[in-house]
């Protein structure tokens, strides 16, 4: 009987053994707008989100340990991220945070996590003050001045636009990056840009500021609202009249685009951080995945997030611990990696440098047009 004891007594101390050393799990969370005025975007997101999550942890997870995700819906309204994000750092302990997707939200959570020193990585979000929040705040996506740049100089150079107007939300962080950073880039080439019209948050009847447009005549419109807003004012632009060429940035990128604004779209362009059809072989694997999981071609959102996993999990091996310092130095010092939407290396600012594409509605389809390097 003593033996027997003895036995379970040792049994036990080594299965406690055995638990103390098996690996912590590693918490990841994600912001993003499953609901709300861009729910697509949170869609593409999340799927991406899950999709690395579950790919890594079929290959033995990070450090050993299993992957899991927290989600959090932000609806696309700052304080909701900023909630999300407190909550995933105080309540679910997550070792960093993947979010949001507009500018706006991911300004409003990022000093929360700059203050809890967890590294905060957005997929998406571009406009230029994101990363300026603090050393622990990053993004896997190039910047509006740069966004604003490719497209006043594929405008002037390529479609030989000397005149350009602008339509856009003055409220928006994202809208107002790139309208501002495309009228500097156009006029300094020698394009002048004759027409510079504002809404607001919530508007849908942009024929005023278009009417006012139409007047100025322009070669070509540049609309960098996201595929809602941008879909209305493509037809009430040609209900109007309005003949120019429509420019736009990445909020362009859903498949809602097109059933929103019909045939008034066709012939527009837009810059975007991804193409399908690459021949690199993790930008290939993605795609192809992607489609067998969710039944839909990927978009950039779910590149980029899809990337910016990629970062976190290549920072946590090369960290070596789950220590949110490490982690956030291993992201700061990427270089060269590989990623679906091309070789990413991170600059002092804590913004990749990237190249951006040209994409074409043609057909009712995104057809590739052009990369425009850094």
């Amino acid at each position: 009987m003593i033996r027997k004891a003895a036995l379970f007594a040792l049994i036990i101390s080594l299965i406690l053994v055995m638990v103390s050393f098996a690996a912590e799990d590693v918490r990841i969370g994600l912001v993003t707008p499953l609901t709300g005025d861009v729910a697509t975007f949170g869609e593409s997101t999340r799927n991406a989100a899950q999709m690395w999550v579950d790919e890594t942890n079929a290959k033995g997870g990070l450090l050993g340990g299993k992957v899991v995700l927290f989600v959090e819906d932000d609806r696309n309204i700052p304080a909701e991220t900023a909630n999300a994000v407190s909550k995933l750092i105080s309540q679910n302990k997550v070792i960093t945070v993947v979010g949001s997707v507009a500018s706006k939200c991911t300004l409003a959570g990022a000093p929360i996590a700059q203050s809890s020193k967890v590294p905060m990585i957005t997929p998406t979000s571009t406009n230029v003050t994101v990363t300026q929040v603090g050393d622990y705040i990053f993004r896997a996506c190039f910047i509006d001045p740069f966004q604003g740049t490719v497209m006043a100089r594929y405008a002037y150079q390529n479609l030989k636009a000397k005149t350009a107007a602008m339509l856009y939300d003055i409220g928006n962080d994202y809208t107002k990056g790139l309208a501002e950073n495309f009228k500097k880039s156009f006029e300094q080439l020698g394009g002048k840009v004759v027409a510079s019209e504002t809404y607001g948050v919530g508007e849908s009847d942009f024929s005023a500021q278009l009417t006012n447009i139409r007047t100025a005549k322009p070669d070509v419109l540049f609309l960098p609202d996201y595929y809602n807003s941008v879909g209305l004012q493509a037809r009430q632009a040609r209900q109007l009249g309005i003949t120019a060429t429509f420019l736009g940035g990445d909020g362009w990128d859903s498949s809602e685009l097109v059933p929103i604004a019909g045939t008034a779209i066709e012939g527009g362009m837009f810059s975007n951080h991804y193409a399908p059809g690459s021949s690199d072989p993790i930008a290939q694997a993605f795609y192809t995945n992607y489609i067998k999981r969710y039944g839909s071609a990927p978009d950039a959102l779910a590149a980029l997030a899809y990337d910016a996993f990629i970062i976190v999990g290549n920072a946590v091996t090369k960290a070596g611990k789950l220590d949110k310092t490490a982690i956030r130095d291993a992201i700061a010092t990427t270089k060269d990696l590989h990623a679906v939407s091309g070789v990413l290396t991170f600059d002092a600012n804590r913004n990749p440098i990237k190249g951006a594409v040209i994409l074409e509605v043609k057909g009712g389809k995104f057809v590739y047009r052009d990369t425009v390097n850094p």
